[in-house]
């Protein structure tokens, strides 16, 4: 379980990542806009992540003429998304 308060915004990385897709749809309330939005100024790799959140939405957006991707490609993408994270922290990762 995430620690509530660890990370820019008083936010945790994984509750960000979690509730990205809200954030896009401009689904959250202010109050958690605002952290979000803290978290994301201040955190690069959950900037990173969420560039790449709205990079597939705009894809899918052209390639479906508007409509609703369905709930299981959200998932597979946020699949694959999680994968190529952990493979690019992996990477990124020089022990001294």
């Amino acid at each position: 379980m995430s620690s509530m308060g660890f990370g820019p915004g008083n936010i945790d990385c994984d509750d960000v990542l979690r509730d990205v897709y809200l954030y896009l749809d401009d689904e959250s309330d202010d109050a958690l806009r605002n952290r979000i939005r803290q978290h994301l100024d201040a955190c690069a790799p959950c900037l990173k992540h969420f560039g790449l959140e709205q990079d597939v939405r705009a894809l899918v957006a052209r390639c479906c003429g508007g409509d609703q991707a369905p709930q299981s490609l959200h998932q597979r993408i946020r699949v694959r998304i999680t994968e190529v994270s952990v493979e690019t922290a992996h990477l990124e990762y020089r022990p001294e």
